[in-house]
């Protein structure tokens, strides 16, 4: 049974599936599971049926693609209803966001995040300014407070009281902090099936009370908790940490949050689209797009005579094959009979264009469109999206990407740069694609997407045999203390044309010398000056989410690390490691000697003010690796003349 497989179900039926379970079959759960990936599954039309074993049939009815009541899960074995197969399939099978208006939110996307940090660096901050969490019985929020929403605003005589949130959403909110602080607890190893149901219902009850970002956040965190349990080799700690932070700092705003800044934290359950009148699009390129859901499609970028980005998508239930086929289907919208492919390089008018805050297009029955001549790269208007300077771009595409800020829905993480191929360079998770791009900045270039199905990795390794190559590209900013981007298209090596590196597939005979194997490039510093010693502080809270509390509980002793980061100028990082670790490893006793619980939700406030406070300067840091040093700056700009 693979789980891609499966149709999605809802997070309440899931929950309630669990919650309905005895006792001794929740300890049996994560093992049916387990069980149940190895049975064969089939289906027909809306029902898929999964073989539990010769004679017994698990069925789950889906009409509209999605598995929405408990009855719509039936089994045939002797202890049906209250059998452990009915649940351990629904724990097994994507979980579906019935307050999503579209499929295609990526999980980074989905998961709001964060105040745009200052772009100078930083030797120190005070965003956590007393690492010290407050008493469960009174949390307070890490972040800092939204503009316009300090004291003067809130005694302001005149001033009609700021909405905050209700008793209910204060409860909701209560429910899923705890839910994150129980994963926090256990770790990967330990959320299992009745840990990620927890999360479900939390999330269920969040959206019915209307905080749909943290309801998103909570189902982020269970699809990347099944990833890791499964194994699946797309699986980044890193992207668990940020969806647990975002879950935890989220509800924990809510109940503080008034005004401006409440609608920040509650976010959208879906995206309003607005009339935006006429708009004359020029395509730039169409990326592949998989989520971890199981989702595949396409989503294809254009920009506005004025410079402004917006997104054409199909994403539905599949996985990359739906991403390749999806790609030579005509785009929905208007009477335009162009395929996503042929939009990426024609152009469009469309009259009654209706446009989301994040930049998508709508399809609605009023929107006409018509195909269009289209512009290359060099042509304006498209050519002025390479004329920003590079640090520029990375600091608008760092606050539209910010792991925690509140999404405004402006911008974009795409940067557009002229650049030379300098050649691979070999790092621990991989082999990346070494440029150089204007101001003499290096720029570590890295695939989008590593399933073999799609061509960014091939073709990342045939442009590595073309050192001295200048091409115009176009990526998407991974933060981080060095310059790095995923490389999502490019002029083609020849000059005629461009590439969608996710979709398109070079040849060698594309490469200006074919015969040329692969180009190491020297070895390359990571970023600007000695390394950061704030890796100490990351390292440690990426550490708790594996392995949980208990891991960082028997570290003992980390002086050594903390006189570290306090010699590179991390004063605060330094408290807050101190004060995480020291969290971990307490347990108190009663009179008796007897342990007492652990304070879970005093160990979440530690972590949740570690991983905020790295994730700040780990920005700050990125938009400064950015700016060219003044050794680099004799290095001969690039331009599309050269090109």
């Amino acid at each position: 049974m693979n789980a891609e497989g499966l149709p999605p179900v809802a997070p309440e039926v899931t929950a309630t599936l669990v919650e309905g379970l005895s006792p001794r079959l929740r300890k049996r759960l994560d093992a049916a599971v387990t069980k149940l990936a190895a049975r064969p599954t089939r289906r027909d039309g809306d029902t898929t049926t999964i073989d539990v074993d010769d004679e017994t049939g698990l069925r789950l009815h889906a009409p509209g693609g999605v598995v929405a009541k408990v009855e719509d899960i039936t089994c045939g074995c002797l202890l049906a209803p209250a059998c452990v197969h009915r649940a351990a399939v629904a724990c097994a099978a994507p979980t579906a966001d019935l307050a999503s208006e579209s499929a295609e939110h990526p999980a980074p996307e989905a998961l709001g995040p964060a105040p745009a940090t200052d772009t100078t660096p930083v030797a120190d901050t005070s965003l956590v300014t007393d690492p010290t969490p407050p008493p469960a019985t009174r949390r307070a929020s890490v972040t800092d407070p939204a503009p316009g929403q300090g004291l003067a605003a809130a005694h302001t005589p005149d001033a009609a009281p700021a909405e905050t949130a209700t008793p209910d959403q204060r409860a909701a909110a209560e429910a899923l902090w705890a839910a994150g602080a129980a994963v926090l607890e256990a770790g990967v190893g330990g959320a299992g099936a009745v840990a990620q149901s927890a999360l479900l219902r939390a999330a269920h009850t969040a959206r019915l009370r209307h905080l749909p970002r943290a309801a998103g956040a909570a189902l982020s965190v269970v699809t990347l908790l099944r990833a890791a349990r499964a194994g699946d080799p797309s699986y980044r700690t890193a992207e668990l940490v940020t969806a647990l932070a975002e879950l935890l700092g989220t509800a924990r705003r809510v109940a503080t949050a008034s005004g401006a800044e409440l609608a920040a934290v509650r976010g959208r359950a879906r995206r309003p689209y607005s009339p935006d009148g006429s708009l004359r699009l020029y395509g730039l390129f169409t990326e592949p797009v998989v989520t971890d859901s199981g989702h595949g499609g396409v989503r294809t970028w254009v920009a506005a005579a004025d410079g402004r980005l917006f997104t054409v998508g199909d994403v539905a239930p599949g996985g990359a094959g739906r991403a390749l086929g999806v790609a030579d289907r005509a785009v929905r919208l208007g009477d335009s009979a162009l395929t996503h492919r042929e939009l990426g390089r024609a152009g469009l008018a469309v009259s009654g264009a209706t446009v989301s805050p994040d930049g998508r297009l709508g399809a609605g029955k009023s929107v006409k469109a018509v195909t269009a001549r289209g512009a290359a790269w060099t042509e304006p208007p498209l050519a002025a999206l390479w004329e920003t300077p590079p640090a520029e771009q990375a600091a608008r595409a760092l606050r539209s990407t910010s792991r925690y800020a509140d999404p405004d829905g402006t911008g974009s993480d795409l940067l557009f740069l002229d650049v030379e191929l300098l050649g691979a360079v070999r790092e621990p998770g991989g082999t990346c694609l070494l440029a150089l791009c204007e101001g003499g900045v290096p720029v570590r270039l890295a695939a989008a997407d590593d399933d073999p199905a799609l061509a960014h990795r091939d073709n990342l390794s045939l442009l590595a045999a073309a050192p001295g190559t200048r091409l115009r590209i176009i990526g998407r900013l991974i933060p981080a203390a060095h310059p790095r981007l995923t490389l999502l298209a490019c002029s083609h090596p020849t000059g005629e044309g461009t590439i969608d590196l996710g979709l398109d597939r070079l040849r060698r005979a594309d490469l200006p010398d074919p015969s040329a194997p692969a180009h190491f490039a020297p070895s390359q510093p990571a970023g600007p000056g000695a390394p950061s010693p704030l890796y100490l502080l990351e390292r440690r809270v990426e550490q708790t989410v594996p392995a949980g509390r208990a891991a960082l509980g028997m570290l003992g002793d980390v002086t050594a690390e903390t006189r570290r980061i306090r010699r590179g100028g991390f004063p605060t990082a330094a408290a807050l490691l101190t004060s995480l670790c020291a969290s971990a490893a307490q347990r108190d006793r009663d009179h008796f000697g007897r342990l007492l619980p652990a304070d879970t939700d005093g160990f979440a406030a530690y972590w949740l003010a570690a991983a905020r406070y790295s994730a700040a300067v780990s920005e700050s840091m990125c938009v400064a690796a950015w700016n060219p040093t003044s050794e680099d700056q004799a290095a001969v700009p690039l331009t599309a003349a050269s090109i």
